[in-house]
């Protein structure tokens, strides 16, 4: 364990929490679903006025084209807000990409859009852990670190996109722009687990459309005319089940489509998801899919189109992604802090980053928990407790700690 020497300690000393915490409830005040456009824009705004106290240079990216498919099995684009990144220092060579995420999984008609405190500590909103208190993190940890004495030689890039909690397909792009060539990578995801437990290998997922086309028909008086994509996609669910293994999860989640009773439906889609745990199984996934379109169509004289793929790569841990979480785990000892990690099924930007060649620790916002639900918390102490750990990974990295 490497203790905190003096200049460490007065590096960390001016981080305020109560700063912090303003923020947060300021921003979770904001609806930003991934959908609601007009509040994607009002946070996009409020964390432009939050980062502009740093140096380097910030502005708003267009969110990439991303389609998506209809019930009726059509193609259509779907739109995104824009994502805010900040450089700073471009020239220097040594650098680290951060990244968070502004947008939440609730839309603007939920009924989760208050906060109340569940005790003195426990602060219960939408997106206060998932992760409005992780981007307070990075804002508070990057001014702690502007006051080293080494922030000079140490460059980074700061990634707020609009559209991770639905894949990141409209910033998957920009992650690996910025991630090529960086020396680390930080996300600020929430803890695995309320005690500060990092998440450690991550497998990957993937999303995917099956478009069933039939032919319509009579179901009384001329039923073997007709062709019933339904059928048809409900045996592509059922061999896509019989697929699933110990090294990749397959979930068929709904199947639409049809029209009346008497009509034999001519039109079906299936919605199903992929949660590959290596990379050779990702990669296989694709031909295996191919060959199981390519039977059900012969077999139910149907024509089926495939829409989608794997947007989030498995993220293994390899030597030096083991380095930076020692690295992490070293810093938070010498705060007081025992952190451990284990892996998990669960995907976020660090699968992109980390399928860039960075290595990444993706867990380094705030302790909480239950995200996802209208019982996500946060646990306020951990906002100046995790900005004092990222200054300190930061001027670490910044004078070679990471080789």
């Amino acid at each position: 364990m490497k203790k905190l020497n003096t200049q460490e300690q007065a590096l960390i000393e001016p981080i305020d929490s109560s700063e912090m915490l303003a923020q947060v409830q300021r921003w979770s005040a904001i609806n930003s679903g991934t959908g609601n456009l007009e509040g994607l824009a009002r946070q996009a705004e409020e964390l432009a006025a939050a980062f502009d106290d740093l140096p380097g240079s910030l502005r708003f990216i267009d969110p990439a084209p991303v389609t998506a498919i209809d019930a009726d099995g059509h193609e259509f684009e779907k739109p995104h807000g824009h994502h805010l990144v900040l450089n700073v220092r471009p020239e220097v060579s040594r650098r680290v990409l951060l990244t968070g995420h502004m947008d939440t999984v609730f839309p603007a008609d939920h009924s989760f859009q208050d906060q109340r405190w569940l005790d003195e500590d426990t602060l219960n909103g939408p997106g206060v852990a998932d992760m409005k208190g992780g981007i307070a993190v990075i804002i508070a940890a990057l001014k702690a670190f502007e006051t080293s004495e080494v922030a000079a030689s140490l460059g980074y890039d700061v990634m707020i996109n609009s559209d991770e909690e639905t894949g990141s397909l409209a910033s998957s792009d920009l992650i690996a722009e910025l991630a090529q060539g960086n020396h680390a990578a930080l996300t600020y995801e929430p803890s695995a687990l309320p005690d500060g437990t990092l998440a450690h290998a991550r497998g990957g997922s993937g999303n995917y459309s099956l478009i069933v086309t039939g032919r319509s028909a009579h179901a009384g008086r001329n039923p073997q005319d007709g062709r019933n994509a339904i059928v048809a996609a409900a045996a592509l669910a059922l061999s896509l089940k019989e697929m699933q293994s110990d090294a990749i999860a397959i979930n068929p989640a709904r199947i639409e489509g049809g029209s009346a009773n008497n009509v034999v439906p001519d039109h079906a889609v299936l919605r199903f998801n992929i949660r590959p745990k290596t990379s050779d199984v990702a990669s296989s996934f694709p031909n295996n899919l191919k060959a199981l379109i390519e039977s059900v169509s012969k077999e139910h004289d149907v024509a089926i189109k495939c829409h989608g793929g794997i947007s989030r790569p498995p993220k293994p841990v390899d030597q030096r992604t083991a380095q930076l979480f020692n690295l992490v785990k070293d810093t938070a000892a010498g705060l007081g802090q025992d952190l451990g990690w284990r892996d998990t099924g669960g995907v976020c930007d660090g699968n992109n980053i980390a399928a860039c060649g960075v290595p990444v620790v993706d867990t380094m916002g705030v302790r909480g928990g239950s995200i996802h639900s209208s019982d996500e918390f946060l646990i306020v102490s951990s906002l100046a407790e995790r900005a004092s750990l990222s200054a300190l990974v930061l001027h670490r990295l910044a004078i070679g700690a990471l080789v």
